[in-house]
């Protein structure tokens, strides 16, 4: 912690702003400078030139309404902060691209969070989310890209990830997560899906529908509580799970499964270490 007089501290963070502000500076980079309020940086929402600000590594709890005023910001960086909620008019900046809000202490999102009008990259993992508190047009977000929500507290996916179809990049590693919908497979550029530690026992047939057994794809399944069939076949590579799941055996199986229920019934077995994620450690 910063051993500098609040009037010191605020000072050189006003400092640094108004100097990049005279210099008509597009980029503001303010990491780490034990910042907790906004009202440290008074200028900086009327920074309307401003594209790209990082924020990360500081003590800030509330972001302010008045953020949708940076109208030509693009890139958003809050990450590794203390923030709890995120302002309605965050979802209105109209080049906005991309967000991170990891490693904070988000529970829930704000009401239509899914509006961002070109947000390509989404990192929310390091949270305390889960499919209960996502807003209902949270999958609406057509330009989306890149969607990070590890180390959060889901158990579901919901349905509607469908509906992201320029989707490329999905990370859902850290969860509880013990059921992938079958709609996952109508995304058709993903080309890298991160589920490793979950509770995950079959994945749908249609994950075999999707190009990610292609070099540049990526697919991390470890430490799931797969079925047999599936473990056994991990042990000799991913492209042999993947191949696996195509077959008309696996989709027999998999189909008598969630027929028995034994798919998605909702008993997740808590992981001993779940309160030690980064979102939880800080006083």
């Amino acid at each position: 912690m910063s051993c500098l007089p609040l009037n010191s501290k605020m000072s050189k963070v006003k400092k640094a702003l108004d100097e990049a502000q005279e210099a008509q500076v597009r980029e503001l980079d303010l990491v780490d400078k034990n910042v907790v309020s906004f009202d440290e940086m008074p200028t900086l929402l009327n920074m309307l030139n401003v594209t790209r600000v990082t924020l990360s590594h500081n003590r800030i709890a509330v972001i302010p309404p008045g953020i949708a005023n940076m109208i030509n910001l693009e890139i958003l960086n809050l990450a590794n902060n203390q923030i709890r909620e995120l302002p309605v008019s965050i979802s209105s900046m109209p080049k906005l691209r991309i967000l991170n809000v990891s490693i904070n202490r988000l529970n829930t999102l704000p009401r239509g969070f899914g509006a961002f009008p070109v947000l390509e990259i989404l990192d929310l993992s390091y949270n305390n989310l889960n499919e209960s508190n996502l807003p209902g047009n949270f999958f609406m977000i057509e330009t989306l890209r890149a969607l990070y929500l590890g180390d959060n507290d889901f158990t579901y996916l919901p349905p509607e990830i469908g509906n992201l179809k320029n989707l490329q990049i999905l990370g859902l590693r850290d969860n509880n997560l013990v059921y992938i919908p079958r709609e996952i497979g109508e995304l058709t550029r993903l080309r890298e899906l991160h589920i490793q530690n979950n509770h995950l026992t079959v994945l749908p047939p249609e994950v075999g529908q999707l190009d990610l057994q292609s070099n540049k794809s990526v697919v991390k399944m470890e430490e799931n509580d797969w079925v047999q069939p599936i473990a056994e076949q991990y042990l000799l590579g991913i492209s042999h799970v993947l191949d696996y799941i195509k077959t008309e055996a696996y989709k027999i199986m998999y189909n008598r499964l969630v027929s028995a229920g034994r798919v998605g019934n909702g008993q997740v077995p808590e992981r001993p270490d779940r309160n030690k994620k980064a979102s939880r450690q800080r006083p």
